[in-house]
């Protein structure tokens, strides 16, 4: 692995994967504000706006692998800590975010 790897940290082509192959368990989520998400959103990444995440974060399962994304990768490393604090043990953030996955994955997806 490449020395700058964060360990809490996976790649677009990893969240791709996760999207692609439901067998995985993977469940991907966007910490994003609704605004941004009406501007740029990945088909079948649920919306858990990083503002909201300390009302909404028992809606998820602390036991299930998830990947978080945002614009570039800021927010879903702070949302990635607090979920730690509430006992999340499988937790990823997307390097790069949605930025990333518009460059690398899916150029439809616009920039902003």
């Amino acid at each position: 692995p490449a020395p700058d790897r964060n360990p809490d940290e996976v790649t677009v082509d990893d969240m791709k994967k996760a999207l692609d192959d439901p067998k995985l368990g993977i469940k991907v989520i966007d910490v994003r504000e609704p605004d941004e998400y009406q501007i740029a959103r990945i088909t079948g990444v649920p919306l858990y706006p990083l503002s909201l995440l300390p009302q909404r974060f028992t809606e998820l399962d602390p036991n299930q692998q998830l990947y978080i994304h945002c614009k570039s990768g800021v927010r879903s490393m702070k949302a990635l800590r607090y979920l730690r604090e509430q006992g999340f043990k499988y937790v990823k953030s997307v390097k790069g975010g949605i930025a990333a996955w518009s460059d690398q994955i899916d150029h439809s997806v616009p920039k902003y």
